[in-house]
């Protein structure tokens, strides 16, 4: 598999974790019984869904040269690499939410760390002359949503 990616392939992936995270945030919100941790869980799943929008709207405004991949992947290994990885790794679809409000916040608390650890990973890969200074965006998002989760968490 080549080791190079750009910041297309990036997006591609956090479009993915967001997806993956609205989902995690509504099917949490289906199993809490208090109505003000539901609504909390279903404003993050909009947050996620916005956040989603934000980078679908950021990948149509790259630059030729932040899309080019001087890798030879003919069969899209690379996202389809990454897409594998967002659904193992970050708010994997195998995590069922637990009925439990505050193991729900430590669960998606958890998923936000894990996002932001593959960011900064990735990030490494990724070349300055293929937008790798538009990942720091999408990192600083991610700990929005820590921080809103441990606030929110410390009122519990």
């Amino acid at each position: 598999m080549p080791n190079e990616f750009n910041a297309n392939d990036i997006f591609e992936i956090a479009i993915k974790i967001e997806q993956n995270g609205a989902i995690f945030y509504r099917n949490a919100a289906e199993k809490v019984d208090k109505e003000d941790n539901k609504k909390f869980l279903l404003e993050l799943a909009k947050m996620e869904d916005t956040h989603e929008a934000t980078f679908e709207s950021m990948q149509k405004e790259l630059k030729d040269t932040e899309v080019f991949s001087t890798a030879f992947d003919p069969e899209d290994e690379n996202i389809l690499y990454l897409k594998a990885l967002a659904d193992a790794r970050v708010f994997a679809k195998k995590e069922e939410p637990v009925s439990e409000f505050k193991e729900i916040i430590h669960s998606a608390i958890q998923a936000e760390k894990d996002s932001i650890v593959f960011y900064l990973g990735i990030k490494q890969l990724v070349p300055e002359k293929h937008g790798k200074s538009k990942i720091d965006y999408i990192i600083k998002e991610e700990m929005s949503h820590i921080k809103l989760l441990v606030r929110k968490l410390s009122q519990q």
